[in-house]
């Protein structure tokens, strides 16, 4: 989910948003304009393209010098405007381009709504099925837990009774089980960790690109919270589970 989530965020931010400059524009209010398009809050990034270079990039990109055919440059300098992920959709694209094209050096203003459209519903989407399916295992993962220190717990339950029965403490009793529980949680949080080191370098290895999707905190927070989340559900159980055999009577344990 966090990779997904990362992946939508880098469609987002690459969506380019076209500002096209009036052709008489000067070189000074062109760079004041780059400048205050840059402070705002939406801006990721903000490139001046002056003619020349959208010359040299369309004739990179066709394989064709169509200013030997025309005598001319016929094409615009423009800004590229890169906008952050939570204002890469159609209503804040729609803001950002009413207040830029207000400016007298800007001609024109564009982006492809229906790119923008179709990153933002396919992104929600899967979304969507990653939080069902990783909401699903993450049940499964904690009824396993619970379940398999149940068993350990009920195959001591004669000696949880006995204990009780010479006069021991709730705590004196209880103690022993739950350092067990929470070392086994920490051990298994740790490999769970490597795991999912070990997971991210060899995905990371086939595939390269993924690379830019990796944000070393993100990985290091989840990493962590699989290792709480390991030794909260072990003593949790087990806790519970000690208090049960310390309740029922030595009858109903047979």
């Amino acid at each position: 989910m966090l990779q997904a989530q990362s992946l939508s965020d880098y469609f987002k931010e690459n969506v380019e948003i076209t500002v096209i400059l009036e052709n008489d524009a000067k070189e000074g209010d062109i760079e004041l304009l780059r400048q205050r398009i840059a402070q705002k809050k939406y801006t990721k990034d903000v490139q001046y393209i002056s003619k020349d270079q959208a010359a040299q990039i369309f004739t990179q990109q066709n394989q064709e010098n169509f200013q030997e055919i025309l005598g001319y440059n016929p094409l615009f300098s423009s800004l590229n405007l890169y906008v952050r992920a939570q204002y890469s959709n159609s209503d804040s694209l729609q803001r950002i381009k009413s207040q830029i094209v207000k400016y007298d050096t800007v001609s024109e203003v564009f982006y492809q709504k229906s790119l923008v459209d179709l990153i933002n519903v396919n992104t929600s989407k899967l979304s969507f099925i990653l939080f069902i399916i990783s909401l699903g295992l993450l049940l499964v993962a904690v009824a396993l837990i619970d379940n398999t220190i149940k068993l350990a717990m009920y195959s001591n339950r004669f000696l949880i009774k006995s204990m009780q029965l010479v006069g021991a403490t709730r705590w004196f009793i209880a103690r022993p089980f739950i350092d067990q529980s929470v070392y086994n949680g920490v051990i298994s949080g740790l490999i769970a960790a490597l795991f999912l080191v070990v997971t991210l370098f060899l995905t990371q290895a086939t595939l390269p690109e993924l690379g830019v999707l990796h944000h070393p905190f993100s990985f290091v927070f989840l990493c962590a919270m699989v290792l709480l989340l390991g030794v909260f559900i072990s003593w949790w159980s087990t806790k519970r589970s000690v208090i049960k055999y310390l309740q029922m009577r030595l009858d109903d344990l047979y």
